[in-house]
């Protein structure tokens, strides 16, 4: 039994490696909410001026989270002062309220699209910031605690070739 488990182990590790990953980073939240104010930030050093990569960030949540959609400001900040930001929105669930993502807990993994095959031209630090920008229908002051999410992640890839 034990070796089984042992051996079972293994192959997951090696079958969940991604030799398109150059980099991923999560960053857990207090308390499974995040509040309005608070940004996520993740430093990156991209290998390659030459390479395209895609952006994703990654987003973790529970049966608390209680929308159909999720709405970001994605803040890029460039080595050299360039700063683009973006405001996103994801759908984070079906119609009939079932969560979007993968798992089999009681925890949901999104992998959302940021940017596609990004060049970085600039040699040096990028930091990437996410905050949420959840508003209620009909309110005019946005959602303080979002709760539901556990983790906001950002991760980096090799486009793969198909």
């Amino acid at each position: 039994m034990r070796n089984s488990l042992f051996l079972f182990l293994i192959c997951c590790t090696i079958m969940s490696c991604n030799n398109d990953m150059v980099y991923s980073e999560y960053k857990s939240l207090q308390n499974q909410k995040w509040h309005k104010d608070s940004i996520v930030s993740f430093t990156i050093h991209p290998p390659d001026t030459l390479q395209p990569y895609n952006l994703y960030v990654n987003l973790r949540n529970t049966h608390k989270y209680r929308y159909n959609n999720l709405f970001l400001i994605v803040e890029m900040n460039f080595p050299h002062g360039k700063i683009i930001k973006d405001t996103l929105e994801y759908k984070m669930a079906k119609p009939n309220g079932e969560l979007l993502g993968t798992g089999f807990s009681s925890i949901k993994e999104n992998k959302l699209w940021y940017k596609e095959h990004v060049v970085f031209k600039e040699n040096g630090e990028y930091q990437v910031n996410i905050q949420h920008a959840m508003r209620e229908n009909g309110k005019v002051n946005g959602v303080v605690n979002l709760d539901g999410v556990t983790d906001v992640g950002f991760s980096v890839e090799k486009p793969t070739s198909k």
